[in-house]
């Protein structure tokens, strides 16, 4: 049993402690999490291990979410808001009170059918349920209005097309560098539009696997929002430029932590698929590099149409896709 005055000598020291060295306390709890000390001795060990396990907590975190809600993603969508002239009487679904006018008496989700005030859409929380009656395609649609109209983690072009692609096709030649024929690319997109999920994309009906990938690269290039947002998209980009690999590394993953849940979720699954392609790439002559060349363009798009900064930024588009690709076990 310690006395009364050596407990509070204690705590003066713990104290004095705690406020010369305030991330202490943090580094330590991440060290135990790793197993590793980070006394005199074992200070070296911290700073290489720092973002590993500032990203396994982070993407422990996300997960959890995630399995949480795996019965029902409940992805956060904005609701899509467009002016509308209601015929007959209707009532505000947000305040119920009558919308009066002949014309453009409110406004309606185009998603979701709700109908309330033009002043009242800006309070509507962001809670839109999208109706499937009113997803009148797949591809073109945006990425969180798809994914929780069909209440799946992703895409449903994202999981058939990577299942087929790892069936059969993981070590043909020029995986996603070969092109398949756009008419055939064609027909896949218009079945997937046609048919959502019962979209038959077998080696039966369509035998050349370029094919398959062609139309998830057209998917991921016709979304209005890129899978890497026009919000985070100038964070990406700057991220690439730093010139220290383990801050860039962190900077990353930082950005990624910005993203949607569903173009994360997306993004994560399309990454682990990509990593399986360069692990073949004794036969399939496609490592990380080659693939960001051929995703970087796809996957992030500049918010601003311009072909200049387009050219600029494609070398660090493809860098971004190349470290994901090669730090995927580590950033996700």
């Amino acid at each position: 049993m310690f006395s009364q005055e050596l407990w509070l000598e204690n705590e003066k020291k713990c104290a004095v402690v705690r406020k010369s060295k305030p991330s202490r306390k943090r580094q330590e709890l991440l060290a135990v999490a790793l197993g590793v000390k980070v006394g005199v001795k074992g200070s070296f060990l911290w700073p290489p291990l720092r973002l590993f396990a500032c990203s396994q907590i982070s993407s422990l975190v996300r997960r959890a979410a995630l399995t949480h809600n795996d019965n029902h993603f409940n992805y956060e969508k904005t609701h899509n808001f467009k002016v509308h002239t209601f015929r007959g009487p209707h009532w505000c679904e947000y305040c119920a009170n009558f919308m009066w006018g002949l014309i453009a008496q409110g406004v309606q989700c185009s998603d979701c059918g709700l109908n309330v005030h033009k002043q009242c859409s800006k309070h509507v929380p962001n809670d839109c349920q999208p109706d499937l009656k009113r997803i009148k395609k797949v591809y073109c649609c945006d990425l969180t209005t798809l994914v929780k109209a069909h209440n799946t983690q992703r895409p449903m072009v994202v999981d058939i097309c990577i299942r087929e692609i790892e069936a059969r096709g993981l070590k043909s030649e020029g995986l996603y560098r070969v092109s398949g024929f756009t008419e055939h690319i064609e027909d896949v997109k218009m079945a997937f539009d046609r048919d959502g999920e019962k979209a038959d994309i077998s080696a039966n009906i369509y035998p050349d696997i370029n094919i398959i990938t062609g139309a998830l690269k057209l998917y991921f290039r016709d979304l209005p929002i890129p899978v890497i947002t026009y919000d985070t998209y100038s964070k990406f980009i700057e991220a690439a430029k730093i010139p220290n690999s383990d801050e860039r590394l962190e900077a990353v993953h930082e950005v990624l932590m910005l993203l949607p849940p569903a173009h994360y979720e997306t993004l994560r699954y399309l990454m682990i698929h990509l990593k399986k392609v360069t692990m073949n790439e004794k036969d399939n002559l496609m490592n990380a590099e080659n693939l960001g060349i051929v995703f970087g363009p796809t996957l992030m798009r500049p918010p601003e149409d311009s072909t200049l900064t387009t050219l600029h930024d494609m070398r660090y588009q493809k860098l971004i896709v190349q470290i994901l690709i090669e730090n995927e076990d580590v950033l996700f």
